[in-house]
């Protein structure tokens, strides 16, 4: 037992136990207190040490290029050798690094004294055309900004312009000129402002938030309007089917138990002595569905998918202008761990032509889907009143494969498959029910429906 312990033992027989017991935990407690504020100060400052470091290095990764990094190891190892071994060409060597470092610094600032608007003159084009745009640079800092750089992505490429010496509010406009694009969805932007030294040492970036989605569409061809053509004659005649109530009248019958009141015809009642009902046709509103294979191995290459969206679109689109009742189907992604214990498909908007093809920009050929004979399925199965179908597919696809997706629809829906091959002629077949249509160039679609309707 220590001697400051023995005082306070002491101190308690004197005072009572209860004041003792208190004063005996004076100095643990204190002891333990002292502990765990240097641990909890070591943990914070190794915690700001640490980020300090990665934001250290973070900064350095984005602002050192390959060549500032050379550089800067020359400076460390010449300065370093020629301080220890007195090597008085080392040191030289070191010293005009270190000197190139610090005058490519200055070239850095101002890269956040830009304010960057860019503008497309279309946000919607055609695939192999190219658009034009706008970007206006203004220097809202209060001092001038050296000359610099903007990169604008687009898409995987990257369009860089020139910016020149700008005094403070002043604002300069350049064109934009995008060359021509594939089909798809592409992003332009966000416009970065690059800050660079001449010998390309260090580089800083600024990203500005302005991103702009440009849709674009697949190449259409005119095809003939549903109403009249290829489309039309597979429709086949109305539905004869009976029905107590609609808007084509059929005939007059006997009333029998069951009947609606409001469809008795007091004329022929008051004739025959008899209640007599009226009888009508069933009006069915025809209804399309365009099927667009997307599985990679059912095409050969990338120009004849390219094709097959083409023909889906111009087919999809004539659809809407004519105001028919539409489904646009194509395969899902399907992961591999599931693949053929999971069914799904997407439907593309049919709202506009404008909205469909929007969504026949963003369709990309996919590894894991579901064959065209499933997607005609689950097509067939999403809406039984189906009149007419349309599915469009690659060359891979064979005959027997497409009279088993004709046999997932009703048997009262008129099928044409379209199949695109870019090396085969332009024909029209018709194999049990199933109209077949082979075309190798967009513009063949057109002309083969015409011609399947006056056959």
């Amino acid at each position: 037992m220590s001697l400051t312990e023995s005082r306070l033992t002491r101190s308690a027989a004197d005072t009572g136990s209860g004041v003792g017991e208190s004063t005996r935990t004076v100095a643990p407690v204190t002891r333990g207190r002292t502990l765990v504020r240097i641990v909890v100060w070591t943990t914070a400052a190794s915690r700001a040490v640490g980020a300090g470091i990665a934001a250290a290095a973070d900064w350095a990764s984005r602002t050192v290029r390959p060549a500032g990094m050379l550089v800067a190891l020359a400076a460390t190892v010449g300065l370093a050798l020629g301080v220890w071994f007195g090597w008085v060409e080392w040191m030289v060597a070191g010293a005009i690094s270190v000197l190139l470092l610090l005058m490519a610094v200055p070239f850095l600032f101002g890269a956040r004294s830009y304010d960057v608007d860019l503008t497309l003159a279309h946000e919607r084009i055609v695939a192999g055309q190219g658009v034009t745009g706008e970007i206006v640079v203004r220097n809202h800092g209060n001092r001038t900004a050296l000359p610099g750089r903007i990169d604008i992505p687009v898409g995987a490429g990257l369009v860089e312009l020139g910016v020149p010496l700008l005094r403070s509010g002043h604002r300069i406009a350049q064109a934009l000129d995008i060359p021509a694009l594939p089909r798809g969805i592409v992003g332009v932007g966000p416009a970065t402002t690059v800050r660079s030294d001449p010998l390309g040492l260090l580089r800083r970036e600024h990203a500005f938030e302005d991103v702009h989605d440009l849709y674009v569409h697949p190449r259409t061809t005119t095809v003939p309007s549903t109403s009249a053509g290829l489309i039309r004659d597979l429709e086949g005649s109305p539905t004869r089917r009976l029905v107590d109530a609609d808007m084509s009248f059929h005939a007059i019958r006997e009333y029998a138990p069951g009947d609606s009141q409001r469809q008795i015809h007091w004329k022929s009642t008051a004739k025959t002595g008899q209640l007599m009902v009226r009888q009508y046709e069933e009006s069915r509103r025809s209804r399309m569905a365009v099927i667009l294979a997307i599985a990679e191995a059912e095409y050969a290459d990338g120009d004849e998918f390219e094709l097959a969206v083409s023909c889906a679109a111009s087919v999809a689109v004539r659809a809407v202008q004519d105001a028919r009742d539409l489904d646009v189907v194509v395969g899902s992604e399907v992961p591999r761990v599931v693949r053929g214990r999971l069914r799904a498909v997407q439907h593309i908007p049919a709202v506009s032509p404008r909205v469909l093809l929007d969504g026949f920009s963003g369709i990309d050929r996919l590894e894991n889907t579901m064959p065209v004979e499933d997607v005609c399925r689950l097509a067939s199965e999403a809406n039984d009143r189906l009149s007419i179908a349309v599915v469009v597919t690659g060359s891979r696809v064979s005959l027997t494969r497409l009279r088993q997706a004709a046999l997932g629809f009703p048997t009262d829906t008129a099928i044409l498959a379209v199949i695109c091959d870019e090396r085969a002629h332009p024909r029209m077949q018709t194999l049990a029910g199933l109209s077949v249509m082979t075309v190798g160039t967009l513009d063949d679609l057109s002309g083969l429906l015409l011609r399947g309707a006056s056959t």
